[in-house]
């Protein structure tokens, strides 16, 4: 399978923190595939997908590289698409819905108004949010958490990025929603071939789609592996206690084979 990146002791610090928030990570992420990064919080696993996407703020020290098969850089919002943790704060909430998923289009297609929205429509069917046209002139506080995570995906899927990266874009949803937003970003990634970084401290959710999985704990990657091979037999004993903690993990409630 081709390496989309290299990521070669990857170090990451913040500001007025002695501890590292990450400490010499090596992964490779492979094109066209569903990479769950899982770790309890304080882990490192948003910072892992903050500075994959150059995303990281300003007062943060980086060491390591970054090896991209394009033999640059990709640029966050057009090549790279975020999904955030909280919906309402990537949402502005005196926009509405239709300016807010244009502008994404009218910026790295280089479309016009009227083009732009007709694009931003097309976004909003294709995540499956009720009513499309409707949500296009409403604004985000007249929707419910699960359709702001969709509107939330079709603005990071607007410019049709190779990769989508969604930091627990879950965990505030109810389980029934959860498993309906896992089974979109399994289609939309798989239909368009695009590479998914899924973050999560679930490992019973990310059990029911990932290819693969990488496990981290107080900053390092302690191990990775087809999704599999790590549930069935786990190297190191930090990932077999995450197991444990999931009863149903085999047959993960309301996922089984979300996506596939």
């Amino acid at each position: 399978m081709t390496v989309l990146c290299q990521v070669r002791q990857l170090s990451v610090t913040y500001r007025g923190q002695e501890v590292p928030a990450l400490a010499g990570i090596d992964l490779d992420i492979h094109a066209g595939e569903r990479l769950a990064i899982i770790g309890e919080s304080g882990s490192g696993k948003s910072t892992f997908a903050r500075a994959l996407a150059g995303l990281l703020p300003a007062g943060a020290s980086v060491a390591g590289s970054f090896h991209w098969a394009a033999g640059h850089p990709p640029h966050a919002g057009r090549d790279i698409g975020f999904v955030f943790q909280d919906p309402s704060a990537s949402l502005n909430p005196v926009l509405t819905i239709g300016e807010q998923v244009a502008e994404g289009a009218r910026r790295h297609l280089g479309l016009s108004r009227k083009a732009g929205q007709a694009w931003a429509l097309a976004m909003l069917e294709r995540v499956r949010v009720p009513e499309p046209a409707k949500v296009l002139r409403g604004f985000p506080h007249q929707l419910s958490g699960g359709q702001r995570q969709r509107v939330a995906i079709a603005a990071a899927l607007v410019a049709r990025p190779g990769l989508l990266i969604a930091d627990e874009p879950t965990s505030a949803l109810d389980m029934v929603v959860q498993a309906e937003i896992v089974a979109l970003l399994g289609d939309l990634v798989r239909d368009a071939g695009m590479t998914l970084v899924f973050v999560t401290h679930d490992i019973a959710l990310a059990s029911g789609f990932a290819d693969r999985v990488a496990i981290f704990r107080d900053g390092r990657l302690v191990e990775t592996g087809a999704t599999g091979a790590v549930l069935a037999a786990p190297e190191a004993a930090y990932t077999a206690t995450l197991i444990a903690s999931h009863r149903d993990l085999s047959t993960p409630p309301l996922i089984g084979e979300a996506g596939r």
